[in-house]
């Protein structure tokens, strides 16, 4: 909801104090996380004990032991209950009443730590909740992987049973995959990208707040999957294997199906941020780097998402009401559910990896004072990839037995993604020719995203030939592969981010020794880790399982230990945060890396509505090293002008 006064400003609601009942209610009653989970566990008992009474009249085939309705109307109104608790629909049901919002209802209200904990309309706040949670899954997914290193020290000596294992293997991927997809969309796309277009605010601001608050969700759905026995099917959820699987494979398509829902949502916003909500003078060939890689990573979130939410509720209906989408016996068909959820699955890497792509060629600029090398390149290179993206997910099922003749194509696909995808390479190759290079920890993780995901990139290309993927299939190699292309791409641009963009989101800039040493024992642990994989790989070792030959020993101890050390770098990043943020509170304010992007014009953390006058741009963000370059935007453009230049007179655009 958003007021037009003037040309050029907009009075946005919130800022005010909380009015009439809201400012005399005890904090306890006020919708937050508290109330949220009491909403939550009366929303679990009330779907747990409808799902008992509809299923107590049919014996469901081949699930006696388990009740998968009542766990799945269990989790439906547990996340309807979450919801309520925090307040999502008070404004839904006031309006229909035909009450007018107070600015403190409408999403603002009083400031401090207790804003983060409630469902909040203003889209930075939104960001550092995204940051706060995507750390927080981020950690309880590497804790998994310790536990699954720790087990693969010996061939022979136990710490998990054979089924505990598995569960393990299936919560890692599931939560690295499902969660961490918003990694860099959730905090910096939501925080940044309305600052960076000159705007005041996201499109949909409620529909940013859902987008949020439905991740918790799945998280806590997820991790229950541990008290219902686990999933034994892996990260990917294959049916028959996940029909047949225990009650935890409800959690596991249930939470997965709720973050595509999230994704949806949060890809459609910054769509339509982007597209209508730009200041005057922001045209298409000034828009950030980063703007593009978002704007990528939105239209694959918006397209691909529904597909993995349509697919994960099919199965559930074929666990729980006997549909037979994905079982063969029945008519259904097991490739239905492989191509269903590679349509997603495959986009979903460069979800991952163009956010990454535009925070790098957001950085090189800034620390090598150049211009951007091919500016339309790089975007042209982003656009690609988004097309290409999903053309390419059957290479997914080279070893499936799938038609044979459909196998050339996407081998062609395959390598055709590659062409865009060098174009940004070569455009950050081009920007670090002869530039005066500012090594700062931003700096140092942007080279490391190259290094790595150059590797990654060789080591597909392996994958994408049909012949050699039967080989590597179900192997360390395609585990180390993909580990490069997105840990090695997507978390380390991610922590570069958080390095360059913190001092702009918080006022305070994290402590720069203690960066350094994240940096060196995160890139050393990293490649220690992974590299060894792809000879473990390619002598044999298959993925998901927790015996192997005595003779892989050695390699597997060197890369158990060496994960300790990239845990241990994570960990010291979290110190760092943790020691920045609460202890020191070192204050940046002001412009640290010099830059001309237009989130750093305005005062660090920005003002509540971002710019006081809706600025008018000037030139583009990447003018460096040029003598009496134009000032990046007009942040107090006179009323006269602001007004023609929305009129989208000649004149106004000449002025901007």
């Amino acid at each position: 909801m958003a007021i037009e006064t003037e040309p050029g400003t907009t009075q946005h609601p919130g800022g005010g104090q909380p009015a009439g009942g809201a400012a005399r209610r005890p904090w306890w009653m006020r919708p937050a996380i508290h109330t949220g989970l009491i909403g939550a566990v009366i929303g679990y008992a009330f779907g747990h004990w409808l799902g008992n009474l509809i299923a107590s009249g049919y014996q469901q085939v081949g699930t006696s032991d388990q009740n998968d309705t009542a766990i799945v109307l269990g989790y439906l109104f547990m996340v309807i209950g979450w919801l309520a608790g925090l307040g999502v629909f008070n404004d839904l049901f006031k309006q229909m009443a035909g009450r007018r919002l107070a600015e403190a209802e409408n999403g603002n209200g009083p400031g401090g730590l207790a804003q983060y904990f409630r469902f909040h309309l203003d889209h930075k706040v939104v960001g550092i909740q995204y940051l706060v949670g995507m750390i927080i899954y981020f950690c309880t997914a590497g804790l998994l992987a310790m536990g699954i290193r720790t087990e693969l020290l010996s061939p022979v000596h136990h710490v998990f049973s054979s089924a505990t294992y598995i569960e393990i293997v299936g919560e890692h991927g599931t939560m690295m995959m499902m969660l961490m997809t918003s990694v860099i969309l959730g905090p910096f796309g939501n925080y940044l990208i309305p600052i960076m277009i000159g705007s005041k605010r996201v499109a949909y601001p409620r529909l940013e707040a859902l987008s949020f608050w439905l991740t918790p969700a799945a998280f806590m759905i997820l991790l229950s999957a541990l008290l219902l026995g686990g999933f034994h099917m892996g990260w990917t959820g294959y049916p028959t294997l996940s029909i047949q699987d225990t009650s935890g494979a409800d959690a596991y398509a249930f939470a997965f199906g709720l973050m595509g829902i999230s994704m949806t949502l949060a890809g459609f916003n910054i769509l339509v941020t982007v597209i209508c909500y730009r200041a005057p003078g922001m045209r298409w060939s000034r828009l950030p780097m980063f703007v593009w890689g978002i704007l990528g990573t939105a239209v694959m979130m918006a397209l691909a998402a529904p597909v993995l939410s349509g697919g994960m509720y099919m199965l559930l209906t074929d666990r729980t009401v006997q549909t037979a989408f994905f079982t063969d016996q029945l008519g259904g068909s097991t490739y239905l559910w492989e191509d269903v959820f590679w349509f997603f699955g495959h986009p979903e890497v460069y979800i991952l990896a163009l956010p990454g792509f535009g925070i790098v060629c957001e950085l090189l600029p800034v620390f090598t004072r150049k211009p951007l090398f091919g500016y339309k390149v790089a975007a042209a290179g982003m656009i690609g990839v988004t097309l290409l993206s999903f053309f390419v997910w059957q290479h997914h099922l080279f070893d499936s037995g799938i038609n044979p003749d459909m196998r050339p194509l996407y081998m062609l696909t395959t390598e055709m993604i590659s062409i865009p995808t060098g174009f940004i390479f070569l455009v950050g190759m081009g920007t670090l020719w002869k530039a005066k290079i500012r090594f700062t920890v931003p700096m140092l993780f942007c080279f490391a995203f190259f290094f790595n995901f150059l590797i990654g990139g060789i080591s597909g290309v392996f994958n994408s030939d049909a012949p050699a993927d039967v080989t590597e299939h179900g192997s360390f190699f395609v585990m180390a592969h993909f580990h490069y292309t997105i840990m090695g791409g997507l978390i380390f641009a991610f922590m570069g981010g958080c390095y360059y963009w913190l001092p702009k989101m918080m006022g305070i800039k994290l402590n720069e020794k203690l960066g350094y040493w994240h940096f060196w024992l995160m890139f050393l642990g990293f490649n220690s880790t992974f590299m060894p994989l792809f000879a473990v790989g390619w002598l044999g070792q298959p993925r998901r399982v927790f015996e192997y030959a005595l003779r892989l020993q050695t390699l597997n101890d060197w890369v158990s230990i060496s994960s300790y050390v990239l845990g241990f770098s994570i960990l010291l990043f979290v110190i760092n945060f943790v020691w920045s943020t609460v202890v020191t509170r070192v204050r940046e304010t002001g412009n640290p890396w010099e830059s001309r992007g237009l989130e750093w014009q305005i005062p660090s953390p920005p003002p509540a509505y971002n710019f006081e006058h809706v600025p008018v741009v000037l030139s583009g963000p990447y003018e460096y090293g040029s003598e009496g370059s134009e000032p990046v935007a007009d942040l107090n453009p006179p009323v006269g002008v602001l007004a023609a230049a929305f009129s989208g007179s000649e004149t106004a655009r000449a002025e901007a």
